[in-house]
């Protein structure tokens, strides 16, 4: 029985209005990523001892996904407006810890995806694509 595991429940995602005042994603159902990257280049020569070898070259955060609730609310709509102008803005993740501590990941990133969803049977929902562009930063509080 898992007794460390932490509840994902709670986690909060966050868009910077280009002010610094950050205001949170309302309807945010599944979050995904970010998703550390260190590429690699091959280096191996003549002289290497029978095995490939490889130098670590750049880091990348690669990409967030989420989805939510479509309701046509003003902080969605800018979402569809920000990816169309080609807007970098300012989003933190808030992951939830035990006795109310926070894991923040803050990051610079554009929208570069969005897709609608209106099952027959279902919620009428977006799901989004972020490209993070530079580091990220992780504060612990």
């Amino acid at each position: 029985m898992a007794t460390s595991a932490i509840s994902s429940h709670g986690t909060l995602l966050k868009i910077d209005d280009g002010a610094g005042n950050y205001t949170t994603i309302a309807e945010v159902k599944d979050i995904s990523g970010p998703s550390y990257e260190l590429g690699t280049e091959e280096v191996t020569n003549h002289d290497s001892a029978g095995w490939r070898e490889y130098i670590p070259t750049l880091l990348d955060v690669g990409e967030i996904t989420f989805d939510i609730n479509y309701y046509s609310a003003t902080t969605q709509d800018q979402l569809e407006t920000d990816m169309r102008a080609k807007t970098k803005r300012n989003w933190k993740i808030v992951f939830p810890l035990p006795a109310s501590g926070t894991d923040t990941r803050a990051f610079a990133a554009y929208i570069t995806g969005i897709e609608m969803q209106a099952p027959v049977e279902g919620v009428l929902s977006m799901s989004l694509t972020l490209r993070p562009v530079g580091a990220d930063t992780k504060t612990v509080a």
